[in-house]
């Protein structure tokens, strides 16, 4: 077993899963995957059932009845996690937007960097590492998340990023069963949470990269909660 868990939420997935999961352990580090399924109609779940016959007992897969939001998804996993006793749990999407190669360094980043979370940034120091998005996804991620700095006063350049390494304390002190958001702003809630909880949270510089296979899940109603949401998350702080 490794102490490294790498959650990977699907919905449809069946162009990427395969090569996600052949890519994230083929790192030059020992990572475990727990893949958490909403129910892919296009048969994202029997892939990774196959391939779990290959690698086993490193391999794992969480079946949910519906599709139900990202948010819960993670929540799901990490509850998983900390019952395995997992000390680091990272968040990483199966469409290769995030690099697999990244893996170590956000893990070295709470490992040996003393950071309690560690985020991988697409905006550090105001620099854009983005490749593939048309201009108005770009601004509108980009502005967002300085729209959440400056409600919240979060010290983070991109606070709706999804490629996060948590240490398994960090996620035991969070009140999992309140977060209240499930799209879009989930990613924003855990790290406003664990910065008001005085945890060290890091930045890590990648490249995200558009997804080139697949259907992206982006739709409006995730941006309007991410909009309105965070003024009452900031208002309600960690109730």
């Amino acid at each position: 077993m490794s102490d490294a868990l790498v959650i990977i939420p699907t919905y449809n997935e069946k162009e990427n899963i395969e090569a996600i999961i052949k890519a994230t352990f083929n790192q030059k580090k020992e990572f475990d995957i727990l893949v958490v399924d909403d129910n892919s109609p296009d048969g994202t779940s029997k892939i990774v059932e196959n391939l779990i016959l290959e690698f086993p007992n490193r391999l794992f897969i969480e079946n949910r009845k519906g599709k139900n939001g990202l948010g819960t998804a993670y929540i799901h996993g990490f509850k998983w996690a900390i019952a395995k006793k997992y000390d680091y749990i990272i968040e990483m999407d199966a469409d290769f937007s995030h690099n697999p190669d990244d893996l170590i360094r956000l893990y070295n980043a709470c490992k040996k960097e003393n950071g309690d979370v560690s985020v991988g940034s697409r905006y550090v120091n105001n620099q854009v590492n983005v490749v593939n998005w048309d201009m108005k996804r770009l601004l509108l991620s980009y502005f967002a998340s300085k729209y959440v700095r400056f409600i919240t006063n979060i010290p983070l350049f991109d606070t709706t990023a999804g490629f996060v390494c948590w240490k398994r304390e960090v996620l035991e002190t969070i009140n999992l069963d309140k977060i209240k958001f499930v799209g879009y702003a989930f990613q924003i809630e855990m790290k406003f949470k664990a910065w008001k909880h005085n945890f060290n949270v890091k930045e890590v510089s990648v490249i995200f990269t558009d997804r080139t296979l697949g259907t992206s899940k982006m739709s409006g109603n995730i941006v309007y909660e991410a909009l309105f949401g965070v003024i009452k998350m900031r208002l309600k702080g960690l109730k």
